[in-house]
Order: C-alpha cells, then sequence, then structure tokens
C-alpha cells in the first residue's frame, strides 16, 4: 500500500501570490568550483617558480587576512539576520515594495547614499529589506546608490583627495543612476522574469 500524497494548498488570490519566497544561496556553486580551479592553478605556477616556500608565505599571510576580515564578515551577517528580525514587513513592503513606485526608489537611493560602513554591511543589509518585503527595484537602487554616491566614502576619501568641486560634481552626475537602475531592474524583474518563468 502506498503512502498518501501530500497534498498542496492552492495559492491565495491576495497580495502574497505574487510573493516567492526568498532564494537560499548553495554553499557550493559553480563559481566557487571556478575560484577553486583558479586557486590549485594559481598556487601549481607559484610553488613552480618559487617553491614550496613561496606558496606557504602567501598561505599563511591569507590566513592572516581571512582573520582580520572574518570578524567584520559576521558582524555584518549578524546586523543582516537583526534588521530581518526586527523590521516590520508591512511598513518595509508599503514603502520599498513593488507598489511603492518612484517613492520607493528614492527612499532606497538615500539610504544607500547614507549607509555607512563597507560591503560586509551594505550586502547583508540588502538581502535584510529583500527579506522583509523591499523588492529588487528598491534595493538595487540603494546598492547603486551605496556603491556610487556613499557619502562617507565621498567625505573621508574622495573629498581630501580630489577636492570639493570635483566631489560635488560627481554626486550630482550620479544621482539619477540610483533611480534609473532600480527602474530597470523592477521591469527586468516583474516583466521578463515572470513572463518566461526563470
Amino acid at each position: 500500500m502506498s503512502a498518501p500524497q501530500p497534498t498542496t494548498e492552492p495559492a491565495d488570490d491576495g497580495e502574497g501570490a505574487d510573493a516567492s519566497p526568498p532564494r537560499k544561496g548553495k554553499p557550493f556553486g559553480w563559481s566557487t568550483f571556478i575560484i577553486a580551479a583558479l586557486v590549485v592553478v594559481s598556487g601549481a605556477l607559484v610553488w613552480r617558480r618559487d617553491g614550496l616556500d613561496g606558496v606557504w608565505i602567501i598561505l599563511f599571510h591569507d590566513v592572516s587576512l581571512f582573520g582580520e576580515i572574518m570578524p567584520r564578515v559576521l558582524a555584518g551577517c549578524l546586523l543582516g539576520g537583526l534588521l530581518a528580525a526586527v523590521l516590520p514587513h508591512d511598513k518595509v513592503s508599503k514603502s520599498l515594495g513593488p507598489e511603492s513606485g518612484l517613492k520607493g526608489l528614492l527612499i532606497g537611493t538615500a539610504f544607500g547614499a547614507i549607509l555607512p560602513g563597507g560591503p560586509f554591511t551594505a550586502y547583508p543589509v540588502a538581502s535584510a529589506l529583500l527579506a522583509v518585503g523591499a523588492d529588487f527595484g528598491a534595493t538595487i537602487a540603494m546598492v547603486v546608490s551605496w556603491t556610487l554616491i556613499g557619502y562617507g566614502r565621498a567625505v573621508a576619501w574622495e573629498m581630501p583627495i580630489m577636492g570639493a568641486d570635483f566631489t560635488l560634481w560627481r554626486i550630482v552626475i550620479s544621482l539619477p543612476m540610483p533611480v534609473l537602475a532600480g527602474a530597470l531592474g523592477r521591469f527586468v524583474y516583474v516583466r521578463v522574469r515572470h513572463r518566461f518563468k526563470l
């Protein structure tokens, strides 16, 4: 006698029908395989040129660098997880969700421009926003704004080195880019992805 097959409930016709659960990253994918292959090839080339001592010197240096970076990675991932648990889903979805329109893109742009920290902060925060209801468009606008505008980096690094005139003009010229990128991302995700069931 065969075991009864599990039944699936039909999706509601409400607002949650179009929402898909966030994808979980694979621990080992093609990118990891390619990087591992490049490491092996590079290690073989260093070993052939400098011998085993050259490989060990690089390995010890990288282990030390890994130890310095790991606390920041852990802090960034913890920040993303805590934000995903604390942020109210309904308010985030209303302000940054698919129906937020231009306002959501502008909020994402402003948030990305003032977001402090490096990639260990920005990407976990972006992932948390996606998890609590922000759409691709607003999140893309946030990441592009953090990359192009980055108020903290502009004040701490760009302005002292490049000068205030260059920095201000560069920021003014970059201002439309996050909104345009977010709008394009929203269009591609909603229209193309759903049309071809990707």
